[in-house]
């Protein structure tokens, strides 16, 4: 049994440390941008919908709206719904921040980014990409949006991170995914009460709306800061 921090040290390869040290180098990086701005809305969907697409141009119309009332666009910082959503912030003058990741294909800064960092390791961004939100957005997606969903829902159920408003955008993709709720709360693996950590709409302006009603936090002012201490007893 490892009696100490040394020890343990011991006990690690190079390979360990050096792996320890590139998780921290992407942890670190991103947050020190997620440290430069208020909290603003993160929007994610799919890179391989063209932008004629009919989700590429409501993704296009919610970054606009959102950059008219001064909330950061937040996305992955690629193409498809990522694109769409910063083209519409940037085109008005909206702060539009891209966390990038090396993928094998499809994945590149899309030019519409006034912040971009490049992310070797997924668990890496997605902490960065929570972080930097007040308010999340799905747009359809593929195996990556269902991930990062599933993840934001699990960790609100469980009160591991702040309850933010989430919003799936896209009624007639999102019907399946409702359906599948439907079949988990009648074999009781989730609650009723866990529909209500997201909304299915069509309505930019839900949106808008609920990224408003939260307002402009400070920047110094992150909503993970102090949520251990403030959560550690408000699960019933």
């Amino acid at each position: 049994m490892l009696k100490s921090q040394e020890e343990l040290l011991k006990k690690l390869s190079i390979e360990d440390l050096e792996r320890a040290n590139a998780y921290a180098k992407d942890l670190i990086g991103g947050l020190q941008i997620v440290r430069s701005f208020p909290q603003g809305v993160t929007i994610f969907g799919s890179a391989r919908l063209p932008q004629d697409n009919k989700y590429c141009k409501m993704a296009y119309e919610l970054g606009r709206l959102l950059a008219e009332n001064r909330h950061a666009v937040v996305t992955g910082g690629g193409p498809g719904i990522m694109e769409a959503a910063s083209h519409g912030a940037y085109e008005v003058g909206g702060r539009t921040i891209g966390f990038n990741i090396t993928l094998a294909h499809e994945q590149f800064p899309n030019p519409y980014l006034t912040d971009c960092l490049t992310f070797e390791y997924f668990f890496a961004r997605k902490v960065s990409l929570a972080m930097a939100a007040k308010v999340f957005v799905f747009f359809p997606g593929g195996f990556g949006t269902m991930d990062e969903l599933s993840e934001i829902l699990c960790l609100m159920q469980e009160n591991k991170m702040p309850q933010m408003p989430v919003f799936l955008i896209g009624s007639d993709y999102w019907r399946g995914f409702d359906k599948m709720i439907g079949k988990m709360i009648a074999l009781k693996l989730i609650g009723v009460k866990d529909t209500g950590i997201f909304r299915i709409t069509n309505d930019m302006n839900e949106v808008v709306k609920a990224a408003n009603k939260i307002g402009h936090p400070k920047v110094s002012e992150n909503f993970y800061d102090g949520f251990r201490e403030a959560s550690a007893f408000a699960k019933t």
